[in-house]
């Protein structure tokens, strides 16, 4: 009668019942000693949960990293023979239902973490994943994380739903967590109505090294600095957007700090918003974002811009539009209207822009 498996325990995975380690333990004990060390370095399942590459392996044994690699192969192929593979039924089935509960498909670091904390516990279940029968993997890659799971067709569906995700969004656009997930749903045809939850299709969005979340829980192209953020300007950018009205470059210093916990010093992000071109200078140290629809340049710039798209003005019509983009005096306006090399006026009192 075939001897089974102690599924209880303090070394126990926090979000399964069996014992990793000791399922591990049984599995290499089949192994010839060499194998088994190499397994044991390969995966960090020795005293150091760290894991080796093949050329230190084959320096330790004066052998080359191919050969390392055959003995691993060799090893884990030897591994699904041996009676205790078939014994360790229950545990493959364990985790087979936690990577489902997860949505089918998730990556390797959010699986492992979930599971437990402990980087040797990890490293012991990665194996198992690894070993395995049921579960399958896609490689790491400029566009995905690397992920594990079990449906090829549903893993299949959310990997093409993803590219088509990010090739609907523009580059500098940022969406609400809402709709990002709503239009991450119309293109999941046919999905399971189980893994139908934020929950999950957070943890899909997560699969994809080209969308990404800003600070704020904005989604968008992973490469645009208005997700990820390097510096104080790409900070100032989020700052400014979510007041939603122009700010002293002071006021966007404290509101960095207070938003996002990071130290701004005035002159430093005074200094990035005069280098970016998403900020317009709309004041005495005042700024707004251009893409509210702000003209960049000086106050005789905005007044030049105003009387090309409406024709020909009043005074008192120009000092209201400017006035909408520019915190200034009306009396500032009203000099620049007086430069006859840029500005005439006319025999109704209308003012033109000098051709």
């Amino acid at each position: 009668m075939p001897q089974t498996i102690d599924t209880t325990g303090k070394d126990t995975a926090g979000k399964v019942g069996f014992r990793p380690k000791i399922i591990v333990k049984k599995l290499l004990s089949t192994l010839p000693e060499r194998s088994k060390a190499v397994l044991e370095s390969r995966f960090g399942l020795g005293a150091v949960p760290e894991r080796t590459t093949l050329e230190a392996i084959g320096k330790r044994y004066s052998i080359t990293r191919e050969r390392v690699r055959q003995i691993e192969n060799h090893a884990l192929g030897a591994l699904k023979k041996a009676p205790a593979f078939a014994e360790a039924h229950a545990a493959f089935a364990e985790l087979e239902e936690v990577i489902d509960s997860l949505g089918g498909i998730v990556c390797e670091d959010d699986l492992l973490s979930f599971m437990t904390k402990d980087r040797a516990m990890q490293n012991h279940i990665y194996f198992l994943l690894v070993l395995g029968d049921p579960f399958k993997y896609r490689k790491e890659d400029d566009e995905t994380e690397r992920c594990w799971y079990v449906d090829t067709d549903l893993a299949e569906k959310v990997q093409g739903a993803l590219k088509v995700l990010y090739k609907s969004l523009s580059d500098e656009e940022l969406i609400p967590e809402g709709e990002m997930i709503d239009r991450f749903l119309k293109e999941l045809e046919n999905i399971n109505n189980k893994y139908r939850n934020e929950e999950v299709l957070r943890r899909w969005l997560s699969i994809s090294k080209n969308i990404g979340k800003n600070p704020l829980g904005e989604w968008g192209h992973a490469s645009s600095p208005n997700v990820k953020t390097k510096g104080v300007r790409d900070f100032a950018y989020l700052a400014v957007k979510k007041h939603g009205s122009p700010l002293h470059f002071r006021e966007v210093a404290t509101l960095i700090e207070k938003m996002f916990n990071r130290t701004a010093h005035v002159a430093t992000t005074h200094n990035e918003l005069i280098k970016d071109n998403r900020f317009v200078l709309v004041g005495r140290g005042m700024y707004a974002l251009k893409e509210w629809g702000y003209t960049s340049g000086v106050v005789r710039d905005v007044v030049r811009e105003v009387l090309r798209k409406t024709g020909p003005l009043t005074k008192e019509e120009i000092i209201e539009k400017v006035l909408k983009e520019r915190h200034v005096k009306p009396g500032t306006i009203i000099v620049n209207l007086q430069n006859q090399k840029y500005f005439k006026r006319g025999k109704d009192g209308r003012f033109s822009v000098v051709k």
